[in-house]
């Protein structure tokens, strides 16, 4: 059909990017749009049954896996695959796919840092993603303008970002080490030119979360952008939710089983999502202080950084003495090693708070579960979001997290137990100051949900990127 649109979506690899972007395929999908997901085949693994059942009740979706050149490997596809995985052994195959098929445009991971080039050259239409939400890019752009950090005489001395909607203090040490660099806040110039030369971004977000600065980044900041958000609410069934970026650890039932014994609003979700080490001391410190604060929870356990000095290695060097016994017997808690069904998790009525590292994706699904957080910020862009969760949106409590660490270097020292019990605490206890975040987190929950439906924001700006490809045909 002349007037059928098709979209190309190109996710990057590791669980924070290919995880949205796979729900960003889906959601256009499900507006009628021919959407092919470009993937590896050892990265389709993860999303391959979804798109299965997606295609069985007639949405037009498929994975294309790009043919590699002979002896070439493909990109790492674990759920924690760094930030510079090289993806770059695409380069010809994507080219070549891009010549034979022509889509309307290809939504791209502004990680495939090399991809712009190639697709530019072809002359297919780019739209870019980069899974983070509109105030943390524009914090980090006005950060980039007025470079308040500079002058100050400390790590820990505060600072306010000027021309913030909102009143946001935060110190260096809380920065992202590029921050700190001469010319501090400039994206590569390879990214800062593809995105430049591209349509428009993607964003996964939504209006009423962040109005002012959803105006901000469209008015300011990009060439065009479609707010787009949440994208993991396209995932309805519980099948989809249950398996949603890797096979879970756990068996859905029983989880669900043990969350069923528990009183409406009882237990803390902790997780820190697909990329974060997190050091066995630190891990202690969570355990003791979530033991001593006698809040029933889930914690999903990811990757442990190192052994502790002195210790065997063992992967239990972090736990309590006697500590998982404790939780057994009062059945007060469950440990998850490894991927756990957050989205199943979060929605379900015994679950009333989720302690997380503030990541976009995890923060998008805490709101859109209606849950109030304990905010645990480590790298990347996440001290911004909590300042936004705390701050802004007032649905969390900062557990005192000060150090900025990159995704893959040793963290300074712990965040004290002392802290994290109080942290969980306030939040859980049931308190007015409580109760108030929690009512804002249930009609952010209720909003977000709108948003995507026929009539709301996002739903809106998705068609109204369908029918700027649909002009573009005819132009």
């Amino acid at each position: 059909m002349a007037d059928e649109v098709e979209m190309f979506f190109f996710p990057f690899v590791g669980g924070g990017h290919q995880i949205p972007m796979i729900d960003v395929a889906r959601l256009f999908a499900s507006h009628g749009v021919k959407s092919t997901i470009v993937a590896a085949p050892n990265n389709a693994l993860s999303f391959q049954r979804s798109v299965t059942r997606d295609r069985d009740s007639g949405r037009p979706i498929s994975i294309h896996p790009p043919r590699l050149a002979p002896g070439s490997e493909p990109p790492d596809s674990d759920m924690s695959a760094a930030p510079f995985t090289d993806t770059s052994m695409l380069r010809e195959p994507l080219k070549l796919l891009l010549i034979a098929r022509r889509p309307d445009c290809i939504v791209v991971d502004t990680f495939h840092r090399w991809s712009a080039d190639v697709i530019d050259a072809v002359g297919v239409t780019r739209i870019l993603f980069n899974g983070n939400g509109c105030f943390s890019r524009c914090a980090q752009e006005l950060m980039r303008i007025h470079k308040p950090h500079e002058m100050l005489e400390s790590e820990y001395e505060p600072f306010e970002i000027p021309g913030m909607p909102d009143r946001i203090v935060m110190t260096r040490s809380q920065l992202p080490h590029f921050h700190k660099q001469p010319g501090g806040g400039q994206p590569p110039g390879r990214m800062r030119n593809s995105e430049e030369r591209s349509l428009g971004v993607v964003v996964n977000s939504f209006l009423d979360l962040e109005p002012a600065y959803v105006e901000y980044f469209k008015k300011e900041m990009a060439k065009k952008a479609w707010v787009v958000g949440p994208v993991s609410l396209c995932n309805r069934n519980v099948e989809d939710k249950a398996e949603r970026g890797q096979q879970a650890a756990i068996d859905k039932r029983s989880c669900s089983s043990w969350l069923n014994a528990k009183e409406p609003k009882s237990v803390l979700y902790v997780s820190f999502g697909s990329l974060a080490r997190l050091t066995p001391k630190q891990l202690l410190e969570i355990a003791h202080g979530l033991e001593a604060s006698g809040c029933s929870f889930i914690w999903a356990v990811g990757k442990v950084f190192e052994p502790l000095e002195n210790g065997d290695g063992g992967r239990e060097d972090w736990l309590p003495s006697g500590f998982e016994e404790r939780l057994k017997e009062s059945r007060r808690g469950l440990i998850i090693r490894g991927w756990a069904p957050q989205l199943l998790i979060l929605e379900h009525p015994s679950v009333g708070g989720y302690m997380t590292h503030c990541g976009w994706n995890s923060t998008l699904e805490g709101v859109s579960a209606g849950v109030p957080m304990v905010t645990f910020p480590r790298s990347a862009e996440q001290f911004f979001n909590e300042k936004f969760v705390t701050d802004v949106l007032r649905i969390g409590v900062q557990v005192g997290s000060m150090e900025w660490t990159s995704w893959n270097t040793e963290p300074g020292p712990p965040v004290g137990r002392e802290k994290v019990e109080a942290a969980v605490r306030k939040l859980m206890d049931g308190g007015e100051e409580a109760a108030e975040m929690r009512r804002r987190a249930g009609d952010l929950g209720e909003k977000a949900k709108r948003a995507v439906e026929e009539g709301g924001s996002s739903y809106g700006d998705a068609e109204a990127l369908i029918q700027e490809l649909k002009s573009r045909k005819k132009a």
